[in-house]
């Protein structure tokens, strides 16, 4: 970066639009490079937007969902890498709040409001290779290896969690400094390629008692199950906006163009086939947008709850979610592999980089099988039985 940005809007969206506009400078290039984006992650802290889902009363801005998520989305329609590490920071947020009380966590989030800390993610429960071994009342020992720790690199805290001899998951906050803490950089797949998704190493790492969130703890109540719902938000959000990214080159593209040799009308934008091609898109997008907005007031009516959310809210939220999952998926998968349909051969010059939106999305949609997401619709359509709580769910 040659010079900080000027950081004075007067809504989070029009910062999250002043980021994308950056971000897209570099963003086909960065995505060729892979490795850790230092500079954008640092401009994210600059501008404030790491605070967005802090309560007030911890010196954040207590933003609304909605809030959140539309800077999300803003993001990824020029870098769903950045968009995918800035959402979880706030899923990791969320995730404190949820399975933890404010007078364990209320410090964490001060210091992450003042000093704009980056939160990343060492947690991924599928992975048992950790192990969280106690060795004294008030200390335990961290071993082993994560995968999947996206935005790990270049964190200021970690979010982790390892088995004890029990089986029992035990989840901890520690500073990403922990000594014992070490990434392997080994991330290396053919889209979201600058989230630093790799293996994170845990050698001998204490972490103390009152780091543990133990009270409640995870998916114990339908409060703290709220955690996946608004993971699996976070990737709608995602999914659409690199969709609304890949739309809006291609728009861009075509009202630029000649028409076809063979079509009756000299510009592009008058042909009927490459109208019919824009429709489908933006009904397609126009519908995911729709389903967002359902499921994120859902989501913010189950979260203004708190502990007194019922399993049958919490239900209705998950489906909501789900349905919307559906829908995005499909969508952004659609559009970023049909937008060459309409720009044509040159479209795919590797300088362009264009396959970069298709290839991010192919990646994050297999984060977790959509399958189920219609199986867990299909079930509650046929009988009313709402999925129940899982860390995918």
């Amino acid at each position: 970066m040659n010079s900080p940005l000027n950081f004075n809007p007067e809504t989070p969206l029009e910062t999250a639009q002043i980021l994308a506009s950056e971000f897209a400078k570099t963003a086909a290039e960065r995505d060729k490079q892979g490795g850790n984006p230092k500079a954008q992650r640092d401009l994210i802290r600059q501008s404030g937007l790491l605070s967005l889902s802090i309560p007030k009363e911890f010196g954040g801005q207590g933003a609304t969902w909605s809030t959140i998520f539309k800077t999300i989305q803003t993001i990824a329609q020029v870098d769903s890498s950045l968009a995918h590490v800035y959402g979880f920071h706030h899923l990791l947020i969320a995730t404190v709040q949820l399975f933890a009380q404010p007078a364990q966590y209320g410090d964490w989030f001060i210091q992450t409001a003042k000093h704009s800390l980056f939160w990343g993610n060492t947690l991924n429960p599928l992975d048992r290779r950790t192990t969280a071994k106690q060795v004294s009342d008030e200390e335990f020992i961290f071993h082993g290896d994560k995968s999947f720790c996206s935005g790990s690199i270049d964190s200021d805290i970690l979010l982790c969690s390892g088995f004890n001899e029990d089986g029992k998951l035990l989840i901890g906050v520690i500073p990403t400094a922990r000594e014992g803490v070490s990434f392997l950089g080994d991330w290396n797949n053919m889209g979201q390629r600058q989230t630093d998704s790799g293996t994170s190493h845990f050698e001998q790492v204490k972490i103390r008692k009152d780091e543990l969130l133990l009270n409640p703890g995870p998916l114990s109540t339908p409060y703290s199950s709220l955690r996946p719902l608004i993971a699996q938000l976070i990737f709608v959000h995602l999914f659409l906006g690199v969709a609304e990214g890949a739309f809006n080159v291609a728009k861009e593209t075509v009202q630029t163009q000649k028409a076809w040799s063979k079509s009756l009308v000299e510009q592009a934008v008058n042909d009927p086939f490459t109208q019919k091609h824009f429709a489908e898109f933006y009904v397609q997008l126009e519908g995911v947008r729709l389903l967002a907005e359902k499921a994120i007031n859902t989501l913010q009516k189950a979260w203004d709850e708190g502990e007194t959310l019922t399993a049958e809210q919490r239900g209705e939220a998950s489906i909501a979610i789900a349905t919307a999952k559906i829908a995005a998926t499909h969508t952004s998968l659609y559009v970023t592999q049909n937008i060459f349909q309409v720009m044509g051969a040159r479209s795919t010059t590797a300088k362009l980089n264009l396959d970069r939106f298709w290839r991010n999305v192919r990646t994050q949609t297999l984060h977790d099988p959509i399958d189920y997401k219609y199986q867990e619709v299909g079930e509650w359509a046929l009988t009313g039985k709402v999925p129940d709580p899982s860390f995918y769910s």
